[in-house]
């Protein structure tokens, strides 16, 4: 259930994902939650966004689920930031690979004493 729908590969996963979503409602309900949340990344437009997360966060109230209610409150916590994503698309994948590499940089030097060569050694790693 933790997959994505369109990531299930042998159409015995999908029958029993079938089977498990006939059996609970509200698991069912959930996975369409699930859905529509992942579609709200895809809108360009704030105001879209910011209709579909409305939307959202009501039909998550409806559900009268602890845990879902809980989470539809996060949401709307971090609303501003959510909605910064239609103006600003960054994620930070990129970064985070950059730290990486600074970190093997530093482990592999066993700390380096002097600064200046440590941002040389840097630099190296990323303009050679």
């Amino acid at each position: 259930m933790l997959k994505n729908r369109e990531n299930l590969k042998s159409s015995e996963q999908r029958q029993h994902l079938k089977d498990l979503l006939a059996l609970n409602e509200t698991i069912s309900t959930v996975m369409i939650l699930k859905d529509k949340l992942k579609h709200i990344w895809t809108y360009r437009s704030r105001a879209w966004a910011e209709k579909a997360l409305d939307q959202w966060c009501q039909l998550a109230q409806t559900l009268n689920h602890q845990s879902v209610t809980k989470f539809a409150k996060s949401l709307e916590r971090y609303r501003y930031g959510i909605l910064n994503h239609c103006d600003y698309a960054i994620h930070n994948g990129k970064i985070e690979g950059v730290n990486n590499k600074i970190k093997v940089i530093k482990r592999k030097a066993y700390g380096f004493h002097d600064l200046r060569y440590f941002t040389l050694k840097i630099y190296q790693a990323f303009y050679n």
